[in-house]
């Protein structure tokens, strides 16, 4: 018997005769984007069961940063590995009508980012979040960002060196969001 058989004797389930999870499955961390909160975990936890082949292992909230459990190569096949993490983002994105994304994590150390909450009023929907998100998570220097509806507020951990408050609130301000004091 040749080794090739016997990887295959072994990865059969003797009960079932089905095979078991392959060796490419791997945990991989992203940085999670959209309306990602504390309030959502449950959300999260629903569009990842849409997800086939992909497992939620753990949820970071502080960080934004989620571990998944998943064969990239069986998930994205015909893709190279550079692709993946933008393949991954699609496949969430589309599983939850874009209210979460992906990317990758953080390079600049944390204690060099500066958390900033910026008060906001009229955040009463998802759309309305996402908007203000949107306006926020896209601006240079902007590592991390939340909009909660419930708590009337958009925080951002931003890097000070490329961007400030004022810029976030300009960029909330032309998408027609309510900055309070």
């Amino acid at each position: 018997m040749n080794v090739f058989c016997i990887a295959i004797l072994l990865a059969l389930s003797p009960a079932e005769g089905t095979l078991l999870p392959t060796a490419g499955t791997e945990q991989v961390k992203h940085r999670i984007t959209g309306l990602f909160g504390r309030e959502r975990e449950d959300d999260l936890r629903e569009v990842v069961k849409k997800m086939t082949g992909v497992t939620l292992v753990s949820i970071d909230f502080d960080n934004a940063e989620a571990v998944f459990e998943y064969d990239p190569a069986k998930l994205f096949k015909d893709s190279k590995p550079k692709d993946y993490l933008e393949r991954f983002d699609n496949l969430l994105r589309n599983s939850s009508t874009h209210t979460f994304g992906a990317r990758p994590l953080c390079t600049t150390p944390k204690e060099k980012l500066t958390r900033v909450e910026i008060p906001v009023a009229g955040n009463d929907c998802k759309g309305c979040c996402l908007a203000a998100y949107e306006s926020v998570s896209k601006i240079d220097g902007v590592e991390q960002a939340t909009a909660s509806f419930k708590e009337g507020k958009v925080t951002a951990l931003i890097d000070p060196a490329k961007t400030t408050r004022a810029a976030l609130e300009e960029a909330l301000k032309k998408r027609n969001v309510t900055v309070t004091r």
